[in-house]
């Protein structure tokens, strides 16, 4: 009597798990997009103080990177952010350097959300599509080209899909 596998019974084992395997792929590569998307938003932290301030000291948002007092999008850069443009209080970061080529030249957009008339309140910062607080009003405008399966959670809000 003899123990053990045959070869067919090999092969399917090897079938089943290489079928696995290629579901598995899609799903990891999604997460590394999303990873680069969270990763690239944090730049945005370097623009929103100035938008701030820019806010409360003129009682208008800013039109672009030097009325905010930053330098041009180009030289506010990152491993996967080549630039990071502010226009009208929007700061757009566009992905691009090290990212993946998935989101070569894509962007994400991060919107002020103000309480109108109160330049000294906190400005909200609305990702893409995030639900506007209530008593709040967002300005700019969203360029966001990202699809929605590589946007961080609080980036996917109450638009209507």
């Amino acid at each position: 009597m003899q123990r053990g596998f045959t070869w067919i019974e090999l092969l399917m084992v090897l079938a089943a798990a290489g079928a696995l395997l290629l579901m598995a792929i899609p799903a990891m590569q999604d997460g590394v997009l999303k990873r680069q998307v969270k990763e690239a938003m944090a730049l945005a932290a370097v623009a929103e103080p100035a938008v701030q301030m820019a806010y409360a000291l003129n009682g208008a948002m800013p039109t672009d990177n030097k009325a905010a007092g930053l330098p041009d999008p180009d030289k506010i850069v990152s491993q996967v952010v080549k630039s990071v443009n502010v226009a009208n209080g929007a700061v757009t970061l566009t992905l691009g350097n090290n990212a993946s080529k998935s989101l070569e030249g894509m962007t994400l957009t991060l919107r002020p959300a103000v309480v109108p008339d109160e330049h000294i309140v906190p400005i909200a910062w609305l990702c893409h599509d995030a639900g506007v607080p209530d008593k709040m009003q967002v300005l700019g405008e969203d360029i966001t080209n990202i699809p929605a399966k590589w946007l961080p959670v609080e980036c996917r809000g109450s638009k209507p899909k």
